[in-house]
């Protein structure tokens, strides 16, 4: 079923002559934006072909329905005269239908005419009029004498090989293939033509379309497939019992001959979806005339009669008939280029029946072709009534009348019967008809609005230049005129579905009125004489369209206050308050802007200027001050109280540069190494070769993912970024006292005003700070772990202790706190230096618990590993001129929790050990001990501390009892 729904023209009509073109086309573009709702048919097949094959199952249809049996008579042998009694459906006389049932349903006006002309020859009004139903038939569907003859042959031949069997039990195409060869038809071309025609339509009803769907795996549909294709290169002998049609024939009707309830009594070829929705298509496009512009011929009645006889054959009911028969109304109307009113009002009331059935049948096949065929007439009416004053005009009002009550009538059925959202919510909550007409008024008149705005411009640009009347005031005039046309013309119609229309029409052009004059006045700095006169003239407009408002909504539940309250006053006030929120956020957004492009080229170059800071920080400062005297030289009376929004703006502006200096820097995490799996010490040799030793060092190739090389990122300039935070911050008090300063100055009124505001850059505030925190955080970590890590976790006590001490590390990190000290504000500098000192201590720690397989350590070691830590902290205090000894030792205190495990002996750590892990995870059983997991609290009451601590002791003891309790292995 889904490929219904993929929109599009009926299969290749486009191969069709020109005089063959479907529905009395006048135009190939007068339906260029009607898809077909039923999709394409994947086949090439032509409407002239698929109307061929539907006038087939038609003949077939009617002549097999009577009592009598199939005998074939020439075209020019057949009476006329036959008696409706005795003829068969086909041959039943024409009479006259003045009082057409169907047409009065349909409530199309009577015609003056009596029957419908012939179609072939000469188009004149002369033309011999069909004196049969059949003969109509075949004039309407443009199918000739000659074919017309060959088709009823086929049909006898067929029913005098196959007595007593009903057409609905067998494939017509199969059939007519047998019995036709290359002498029946007028050349080869002709029959080459058929032949390949009706081999394509039982590959669209049987392999593409068929009404039951095919497993991959079925052989027939294989051999049927390889049958199609290789027709060209190898022909079918048609027209007698060959082999070829032997082997077709025995693939046709496997397929054909299956059914949803197992019987095979019927054969399925041309009742899948959507071929028998194009071959309907076809036969009810005979309904209607050429010569007359598609009005609806007066035999109606009794062609609709024997078109319904094809339903067995099509699998077709009264349900897909009335909508089929919708779309070909509405279709036909289109495609005459919507000449014929009355086809337009029989398709609304055909509608009313579909609506009936949208109701009572929920079938989902059968919602799929509705929701997609009413999506074809809606997207084509709704074209029209989203730009209703561009197509319609009092010459053709009952067009409108006509195609918006079809346009409502399809959209109400798709909510309420199809949509499941709408089921979900209350019924009285969802008016669908008054929110579409809604829709509709309001996109209409602003499409007018924004033509008659073009209008008045053009007319500004043609008069005098010296004193031009102001766009808005010429616009104003047209708005009144096109109020008073939409009142008067279009509501009494819209006011059928809803109540409120000329209110709506009014509310929408008073908004796209004040729209315009709000952008007017966003451009205007002072009160000119053009401001005077458009405020004057929009003062006008409005009393005008508000009393149309007030006037079409005294009768509604709330006296029209939810329209008024849609057109809020032009106030002068309000525009110019509007005027300054434009002019403060196009500010707002200009900082933005350079604070971007600004912050992406700067290098962050430590020698730019005296304070170390980035350029764009003094530069982003003097635009604020800028930026501040231009607001309060603004000719207005309502500084302070725009004052608020004002600051937030320009708080966010700073805020934003604030933000964007830290970001990209990384956090500690980006530079911490990962922690190397756990080992124990290999007792073998302590000493080990330089390259062993290479192998075992941990990866660091994940640790650093921030920097990248990048230059901005490293330590100079780091310290800039901090300088310039530090720098903002300090300067935002200057800020608030210059603000104070110039509230003060104004008049008296806004300073005792100005007196209860609070002048603050919070945000900014808060940005800076929290900035220069992580800044310095980062920049220690960086240090630490990144740019001195060949001095500290590449070389730290790898391999022998005392051969690898802290002297290296110490000496590098005194260049990093000299290149700190001279670059960082002094106000800054200690921050970094203590988050430098607590780095070191952490990557100190990190060394000596989690160092990997590449180092171990003795009790003796302890006493080097003591005196390294001394000198760490030493490198800090500085003999006084370093760091306070308090803030040293507190940040030291984890350290020196932790170093007395390290001289402590290996049996005491274990038995140490063995009681912390039984204290938290209860008691071992045969000396197995849950693994700890890593927290990175450090801390000798900490389980995992202490194992780290065993496995790095160079002792036989130690291995030994890691390899018992957790098998760790030597190396990673």
């Amino acid at each position: 079923m889904a490929r219904l729904f993929g929109g599009g023209s009926l299969g290749d009509s486009k191969r069709e002559s020109k005089g063959s073109s479907s529905l009395r086309i006048s135009s190939s573009t007068a339906a260029a934006d009607l898809p077909s709702p039923f999709g394409q048919l994947g086949v090439a097949l032509s409407d002239r072909e698929l109307r061929e094959t539907a006038y087939e199952i038609f003949v077939a249809s009617c002549r097999t329905i009577g009592a009598k049996p199939l005998a074939y008579a020439p075209q020019a042998e057949r009476s006329p005269s036959l008696s409706p009694s005795s003829a068969s459906p086909l041959q039943r006389s024409l009479t006259s239908a003045d009082a057409s049932k169907m047409k009065k349903t349909l409530g199309i006006r009577p015609s003056s005419k009596k029957g419908s002309p012939g179609k072939e020859g000469s188009p004149s009004n002369s033309a011999k009029k069909p004196a049969t139903v059949g003969e109509l038939m075949r004039v309407q569907m443009r199918v000739s004498e000659q074919t017309d003859s060959r088709i009823r042959k086929g049909l006898v031949r067929i029913a005098a090989g196959q007595l007593g069997r009903r057409v609905e039990s067998m494939v017509l195409p199969l059939e007519l293939l047998q019995q036709f060869k290359t002498s029946d038809f007028p050349d080869r071309q002709e029959y080459e033509a058929w032949k390949t025609r009706n081999l394509n339509v039982l590959e669209a009803g049987l392999l593409v379309h068929p009404l039951l769907p095919l497993e991959k795996s079925d052989t027939a549909s294989q051999r049927l497939r390889q049958i199609i294709r290789g027709a060209s290169g190898k022909p079918i002998e048609t027209g007698r019992n060959s082999e070829s049609m032997q082997v077709l024939r025995s693939a046709v009707m496997s397929i054909a001959c299956r059914s949803p309830d197992g019987s095979s009594d019927f054969c399925h070829w041309a009742d899948g979806f959507p071929l028998n929705l194009h071959l309907y298509q076809m036969l009810l496009e005979a309904c209607f005339d050429d010569s007359e512009d598609g009005s609806i011929i007066d035999e109606i009645d009794e062609v609709l009669e024997l078109i319904k006889k094809t339903w067995v054959i099509l699998g077709i009911n009264q349900i897909l008939h009335n909508l089929c028969f919708a779309w070909v109304l509405f279709h036909c109307f289109v495609t005459t280029g919507e000449a014929d009113i009355d086809l337009l009002f029989a398709a609304d009331n055909q509608m009313a029946e579909v609506a009936k059935d949208a109701k009572a049948i929920k079938d989902p096949d059968y919602s799929k072709i509705l929701s997609s065929t009413l999506s074809s007439i809606l997207g084509w009416t709704e074209k029209r009534l989203l730009t209703y004053h561009d197509t319609f005009s009092a010459s053709n009002i009952e067009n409108f009348q006509g195609i918006i009550s079809l346009g409502v009538s399809a959209a109400k059925i798709l909510v309420e019967d199809i949509s499941n959202e709408y089921r979900r919510k209350r019924r009285e909550e969802s008016d669908v008809a008054r929110s579409r007409v809604d829709t509709y008024i309001r996109s209409s008149l602003r499409t007018a609005f924004a033509q008659r705005m073009e209008q008045a411009d053009s007319m500004r640009s043609s008069k005098n230049h010296d004193t031009p009347t102001p766009v808005l005031s010429i616009l104003a005039k047209d708005i009144g005129e096109l109020a008073r046309k939409e009142k008067e013309l279009f509501s009494p119609i819209l006011r059928k579905w809803h109540p409120l229309a000329a209110g709506v029409a009014v509310a929408t052009l008073h908004s796209c009125y004040g729209s315009e004059l709000r952008q007017f006045l966003s451009g205007a700095t002072e009160v000119t004489p053009d401001t005077v006169e458009v405020l004057k003239a929009a003062d006008k407009l409005e009393k005008d369209l508000v009393h149309i408002a007030v006037e079409d909504s005294v009768d509604s539940e709330d006296g029209g206050k939810s329209l008024i309250r849609e057109m809020p006053p032009y106030e002068s006030d309000i525009a110019i308050a509007n005027l300054v929120k434009v002019w403060i956020k196009t500010r707002e957004e200009g900082l933005k802007e350079w604070v971007d492009q600004n912050l992406q080229q700067e290098n962050w170059n430590p020698r730019a200027n005296m304070e170390n800071c980035a350029p764009s920080a003094t530069e982003v400062l003097r635009i604020i001050n800028e930026t501040l005297d231009a607001f309060f030289q603004l000719p207005i009376q309502m500084h302070a109280m725009l004052l608020p929004d004002f600051l937030i703006e320009l708080d966010k502006s700073l805020q934003r540069y604030a933000l964007k200096v830290k970001s990209g820097c990384g956090t500690r995490g980006s530079f911490v190494p990962p922690f190397p799996a756990l080992t124990r010490c290999d007792i073998g040799s302590k000493l080990w070769k330089k390259k062993e030793k290479l192998q075992n060092l941990p990866k660091r190739g994940s640790q650093v993912g921030s920097t990248n090389g990048d230059i901005s990122f490293a330590l100079p300039q780091l310290c800039v970024r901090m300088n310039s935070l530090h720098y903002i911050w300090t300067e935002l008090e200057n800020l608030e006292k210059k603000i104070k300063t110039c509230l003060r100055n104004l008049e008296s009124a806004q300073a005792d005003i100005a007196n209860g505001l609070q002048i603050r850059f919070e945000m900014t505030v808060a940005a800076c700070h929290e900035g220069i925190l992580q800044l310095c955080e980062t920049t220690a970590y960086k240090v630490i772990f990144h740019d001195m890590s060949r001095v500290l976790w590449d070389a730290l006590y790898v391999g022998d202790t005392a051969s690898s001490r802290i002297d290296p590390f110490i000496k590098e990190a005194n260049h990093i706190l000299e290149t700190i000290s001279n670059t960082v504000h002094s106000r800054v500098r200690n921050r970094v230096v203590t988050a430098i000192m607590k780095a070191s201590f952490d990557g100190f720690l990190l060394v000596l618990l989690a160092g990997g397989p590449s180092r171990a350590f003795s009790r003796q070691d302890s006493e080097i590993i003591e005196g390294d830590f001394r000198s760490l902290k030493d490198m800090y205090l500085a003999d006084g001129d370093g760091l306070p000894q308090e803030l040293v030792e507190k940040a030291a205190s984890q350290v020196k929790n932790v170093l007395p495990l390290f001289h402590t002996d290996t049996e005491s750590l274990i038995e140490r050990f063995k009681r912390l892990v039984t204290d938290t995870y209860g008691a071992a059983s045969k000396s197995r001990y849950p693994l700890p997991p890593t927290s990175g609290n450090w801390n000798f009451t900490e389980a995992n501390t202490v194992l780290r601590v065993l496995c790095h002791r160079h002792d036989e003891a130690a291995t030994r009892f890691l390899k018992k309790t957790y098998n760790l292995p030597k190396k990673l």
